[in-house]
């Protein structure tokens, strides 16, 4: 009987220690846990960052592309300006002849009006874009609302659909043509 008493209290004892290595290596295994959510959180964190400052660099560069875009299309309209001023076109007028040489320096002015409408458009949709830069909605498509992608940001910084909806807008409009002259 006392072996059996005796044994009852090893098995007490050793079930006591039994339950304490458990709970100390559950502990143990949740420290760790813990501190890999609070690894994963400060990754997390600076993936976040390091987006954001990638984002940030994104619209710098956009800024760059779109202030040089606009710089060369002023420097574009000035030169044209210049030729008016300087008297390039007077020239033709003078020398002109008959209505052939009429009609050519016609088409010249026209051409000229015509380049610096387009100047003055774009500069426009330029300031535009500069302003959706800043207000963090630069690069998204007015109709669906979708990211404009950017190949399409980097060969026209100022547009201001998608590719899929521009299409759908001119394919639009020639019908409307088409429908007008029918």
């Amino acid at each position: 009987m006392l072996n059996k008493k005796a044994e009852k209290k090893k098995i007490k004892k050793s079930g006591k220690q039994v339950i304490k290595t458990v709970a100390k290596k559950t502990t143990q295994k949740t420290k760790p846990k813990t501190s890999k959510k609070r690894e994963l959180t400060a990754k997390t964190s600076e993936s976040k960052k390091l987006s954001e400052k990638s984002e940030q660099e994104r619209k710098a560069g956009l800024r760059r592309v779109l202030i040089k875009t606009r710089e060369e299309i002023v420097k574009e309209a000035k030169t044209e300006i210049s030729k008016y001023i300087k008297g390039e076109k007077r020239q033709l007028v003078e020398t002109a002849l008959d209505d052939g040489d009429w009609s050519v320096i016609d088409l010249s002015e026209d051409i000229s009006l015509k380049q610096l409408s387009t100047h003055r458009e774009n500069l426009l949709k330029i300031d535009e874009a500069l302003r959706k830069l800043k207000e963090g909605t630069y690069g998204k498509c007015e109709d669906c609302g979708e990211e404009i992608s950017e190949k399409r940001l980097k060969v026209m910084p100022f547009a201001i659909y998608c590719i899929d909806c521009k299409e759908k807008r001119e394919q639009l409009e020639e019908l409307e043509k088409k429908q007008g002259l029918m």
